[in-house]
């Protein structure tokens, strides 16, 4: 497994899920943007420190989103939900998040894809036969339409995949904590505008740096920064 050091630990982690060969991240870094973030990654320990990463993949799911599925999970809909579709030919959508940066972006970034294209990410949520869900992202080529959303066009076979099998425990688990995690900065952002003069309903966006860069390491266009 590879384990951060003290002094290397991602400060914005909240909660990790490890599965095999794969493990998906929640983070705390977006809650400016009203956006919970997901990294998910899949790796290889038998290549070198560094390039141990196979697939890569940031996702970031809006807060109204994020708290729906907290209530569906830990009402029991949502694991109701999944058991309907046991035995089914195809796994059930639960749920999909569609996000991605523009070509457009990108390019201004200096980051542009070689095809020109825009970059999609997709995470779905799923039921599944051998555990209660299967959660799954996808990131590739797309294309922005009318409305500004970054339609894939990868079809069957996208750049960066992980898959990882969740129980009801772990995802109520992980959607609870983390709604917990962002009450508790919306709230520390209340207290710190008491009495001031800002405005309450920033929630402390003015304090963010706005240098987002498509890197995998930093923040998306989907949270409408810029």
């Amino acid at each position: 497994m590879m384990a951060n050091s003290n002094n290397e630990r991602n400060q914005s982690q909240i909660l990790r899920i490890d599965g095999r060969n794969c493990f998906i991240e929640v983070k705390s870094d977006s809650f400016e943007f009203d956006k919970m973030h997901l990294e998910f990654a899949t790796y290889d320990m038998s290549k070198p420190a560094g390039q141990r990463y196979t697939n890569h993949i940031h996702i970031y799911v809006s807060i109204n989103d994020w708290f729906a599925l907290c209530c569906e999970a830990a009402s029991g809909a949502l694991l109701y939900q999944a058991r309907q579709h046991k035995g089914a030919a195809t796994p059930g959508l639960l749920y999909e998040c569609l996000g991605g940066t523009s070509a457009k972006k990108l390019a201004s970034y200096g980051n542009a894809r070689a095809d020109k294209k825009s970059l999609s990410r997709v995470m779905k949520l799923l039921s599944a036969e051998k555990a209660d869900y299967l959660l799954i992202a996808d990131s590739g080529p797309g294309e922005e339409n009318a409305t500004g959303l970054i339609v894939p066009k990868w079809g069957k076979n996208p750049e960066n995949h992980v898959a990882i099998s969740l129980n009801a425990r772990t995802l109520t688990g992980m959607l609870c904590l983390a709604k917990a995690h962002y009450e508790a900065w919306l709230s520390s952002q209340y207290m710190k505008n008491i009495g001031g003069n800002s405005n309450r309903n920033d929630y402390g966006k003015n304090d963010v740096k706005k240098n987002g860069v498509e890197n995998g390491k930093s923040f998306a266009d989907d949270m409408e920064m810029f």
